[in-house]
């Protein structure tokens, strides 16, 4: 079984529902999200997290913004949109995902009342939905096209180390780094997956080893500090992640541990693959230099659960990306297909194709 981390209910008038992430492997819970602010608040605890996933999230909790427009110039439904679309952008800032979805969306807006000034408030509504549907399943088609460019690089036998969650929970589709898994289970492939248990927020081992289990793929998860020595026993034959940003250059932000990967991946001869979709590509940004990190909480750090695990009033240091250098990564793996090498002219070229 696959899991589904969201989807729509209804129609203009409906709502979000979404896999609680925050209580998994102990619960499964399913939150509604009737308003912006219920969405803001998901994204922002990471009740629904993974830059695909949080686009999509972004992309429907424009369509409930939109709900609350009732005046028959459409120009005010324009400004509930926009004021949405700053609130949900300010959740969470690393991943390019949202940012996308969102412009996207508002984009597709303003054309619809450029172009048909006195369309009824319903039609507005319904085109924002529209596209936000749009959205979803685009990452859905994108998800399954990554996996099967990607599902090459795992051999029969071969062991694969992956970091933080980038499953199906982290995608409105069956997942990005997951999905060359998937994919590679379909062909009846038989291979070992080592999975970092992703400190401080154990994603790894609470999410990514769930999906992994559910799917009935061979799983075990490992402590952070233990991959290397993993490595060094030859028991890893590619290192396979997503990744939240990626620069022109192909400098990749990805969960807090990857470039400490990267290194220890490189210095044992072994393939580093990121798997992603196109939109995770940020032209914009030169290096990795400038996507910006985010810093979370301290108390994910001091406690696990609700137990503390450090003094109280320690100094934390919690970012909850890294980044790693486009020299380490083997190849990046898109809908698009695969970008050996990746450097400014391979991107560019890749994406223009």
């Amino acid at each position: 079984m696959i899991a589904q981390a969201l989807k729509w209910i209804g129609g203009i008038d409906g709502s979000l529902e979404l896999i609680d992430q925050r209580l998994l492997p102990g619960e499964f819970v399913k939150l509604q999200c009737a308003d912006v602010s219920q969405v803001y608040d998901a994204i922002k605890t990471l009740a629904v997290r993974g830059a695909p996933a949080i686009g999509v999230a972004g992309a429907y909790g424009l369509v409930l913004a939109v709900q609350k427009s009732t005046d028959t110039d459409l120009k005010q439904g324009l400004s509930i949109l926009a004021e949405a679309k700053d609130h949900l952008a300010s959740s969470r800032p690393t991943a390019v995902n949202l940012f996308w979805a969102l412009d996207r969306v508002k984009k597709i807006a303003e054309n619809f009342v450029s172009a048909n000034p006195n369309a009824s408030v319903q039609s507005f509504q319904e085109r924002i939905l529209e596209e936000a549907n749009a959205i979803c399943q685009e990452d859905i088609d994108m998800c399954r096209r990554i996996g099967e460019n990607g599902e090459k690089f795992i051999k029969s036998g071969a062991g694969i180390l992956t970091h933080c969650n980038a499953g199906a929970l982290a995608t409105a589709g069956q997942g990005t780094a997951l999905s060359l898994m998937f994919e590679a289970q379909k062909k009846g492939k038989k291979f070992k997956v080592y999975a970092d248990e992703t400190r401080p927020l154990l994603q790894g081992s609470r999410l990514t080893v769930w999906e992994l289990k559910q799917a009935g793929i061979d799983v075990t998860v490992l402590c952070d500090n233990m991959a290397g020595w993993l490595m060094k026993q030859g028991r890893i034959d590619a290192v396979i992640t997503g990744a939240d940003r990626i620069a022109a250059n192909g400098d990749a932000a990805n969960k807090i541990g990857t470039y400490s990967l990267s290194i220890l991946a490189k210095e044992n001869g072994i393939p580093f693959y990121i798997a992603a979709p196109s939109n995770t590509f940020d032209l914009s940004i030169k290096s990795g230099a400038e996507i910006p990190i985010e810093q979370r909480n301290a108390d994910e750090v001091t406690t696990v659960g609700k137990v503390q695990v450090a003094p109280e009033g320690v100094n934390v240091y919690n970012p909850a990306f890294d980044i790693t250098d486009a020299q380490n990564i083997t190849a990046i793996i898109t809908e698009k297909g695969v970008v050996e090498k990746p450097n400014v002219e391979n991107i560019s070229k890749h994406l223009k194709g």
